[in-house]
């Protein structure tokens, strides 16, 4: 046994003694990894890997200019919000002024987690009730009240939500009711949430809000079909509900044609969450929302987050969003996400095990199933192209509700080059998958 192989099964080997067992390791051989550079990864033998899975570090693995930004920031002052210091006006304005108005008021926090337990917060400090509806297969953090949104994590462990949530259909319309060859898919889903609204009504009950991934990710890599949100969003403010949109996988770009994902439904939420790839992999989370709900959630009580918007977070926020603007990173997904789109579509016509292959820019997902008439869902099969992909040295994911999707979501830096790297090894693996 090598000393590679034995320092490997050392660390799995303490893993499973330190580690809680609810956290788990991706692929049936786990990765062994030592550094990360761009849109590579490398284990601990100096293999280079494809990642086209991680969206974290969204403008590269260890970019050097963030780095540089963090490292400097670190050795001159590391506090919090309590002081005044530039970089925190800084980056705010930064972030604000790529939203539209009036969403000009930030919170910084640590993670999506901390950000969506805040945006439910000033939710119901403004509407001064308490019940949310959620879409079916949603996964938006694991705070306590988080889990009780998610209904991923429901499926999953089958605890049951609370009373206070409401699970809308999720719009898919490639498995869901309503297709999408029907220009009234959005709408006839949206009415499930007018259904939950009027209930409410009689039974007297206020609507807190509506909370969403802009495009549902852990769902299955979905786009929502036209006119959904518009519709949602406005049955939900005649409500008197505030209108949240979850922006944590899908900001900065990463569908290419929009810079977030509520813009391809053409709406304004009340409340935008950020998280994962804001800080290219350090913790930062951030909620944006209009004056007059940070009007309603100053209620005496102060917020405070010790490590949320400090100077070494800001400064790296800063960083990562002007390398976002400088490196013309949404144009760059736009153009590789339209190559990459079509070379998977071309894989329908020789593998029946595709069914759909979906998504914008550099977040897409292909769907597998055992049947296009039945929809079957493949989850074995799926499972198992992954791993030969990353056998072969390309780092993929699954996802869905039936985790028969391929989830495929690379640092923004992935070029044509490396797209047709990954077409050429999800080909080998469905081949391999083809003749059993």
């Amino acid at each position: 046994m090598s000393v590679h192989e034995t320092s490997t099964g050392a660390l799995l080997a303490a893993r499973r003694r330190l580690i809680g067992p609810s956290l788990t390791l991706s692929y049936r051989q786990p990765l062994h990894l030592e550094r990360g550079s761009m849109q590579y990864l490398f284990d601990q033998s100096g293999r280079r890997y494809l990642d086209g899975y991680n969206n974290v570090p969204h403008v590269g693995h260890c970019h050097p200019e963030v780095v540089r930004a963090a490292a400097e920031q670190m050795a001159l002052l590391n506090t919090n919000t309590r002081y005044l210091h530039e970089s925190l006006e800084r980056y705010a304005q930064a972030l604000t002024s790529t939203l539209p108005e009036p969403l000009k008021v930030c919170f910084f926090v640590n993670s999506g987690s901390e950000a969506n337990e805040l945006a439910l917060r000033l939710a119901r400090a403004h509407s001064r009730s308490i019940d949310m509806i959620v879409l079916d297969s949603a996964y938006h953090g694991n705070t306590t009240t988080l889990t009780d949104i998610s209904p991923y994590k429901a499926e999953d462990s089958g605890v049951a939500q609370p009373s206070w949530v409401h699970v809308a259909p999720l719009p898919d319309v490639y498995r869901g009711a309503h297709k999408s060859d029907d220009p009234r898919a959005g709408e006839k889903y949206a009415r499930a949430v007018s259904e939950f609204i009027t209930q409410l009504t009689l039974q007297r009950k206020g609507v807190c809000g509506f909370i969403a991934e802009s495009c549902p990710s852990v769902g299955g890599q979905l786009l929502l079909p036209e006119g959904y949100l518009a519709a949602v969003y406005a049955q939900v403010r005649e409500a008197g509900g505030i209108c949240i949109a979850d922006e944590v996988q899908t900001a900065y770009g990463r569908l290419g044609k929009y810079f977030y994902g509520f813009e391809q439904q053409r709406v304004v939420p009340d409340i935008v969450v950020l998280g994962k790839p804001i800080g290219n992999g350090y913790p930062i989370g951030a909620v944006v929302t209009t004056a007059e709900i940070a009007a309603s959630f100053n209620d005496g009580r102060e917020f405070f987050s010790t490590f949320g918007g400090s100077t070494v977070s800001c400064t790296i926020g800063a960083e990562v969003l002007q390398i976002v603007h400088k490196a013309h990173l949404q144009a760059h997904a736009e153009k590789v996400g339209n190559h990459l789109l079509a070379r998977l579509r071309s894989l329908m016509d020789r593998f029946v095990l595709i069914g759909d292959v979906r998504g914008s820019g550099l977040f897409l997902g292909v769907e597998l199933v055992r049947s296009r008439d039945t929809l079957e869902p493949a989850a074995q099969e799926a499972t198992d192209i992954v791993n030969r992909m990353r056998e072969a040295g390309v780092l993929i994911g699954t996802d869905g509700p039936f985790h028969n999707v391929l989830k495929i979501r690379p640092p923004m830096p992935f070029n044509a080059e490396d797209a047709d790297t990954l077409v050429e090894c999800l080909h080998d693996a469905l081949a391999r998958s083809a003749t059993g």
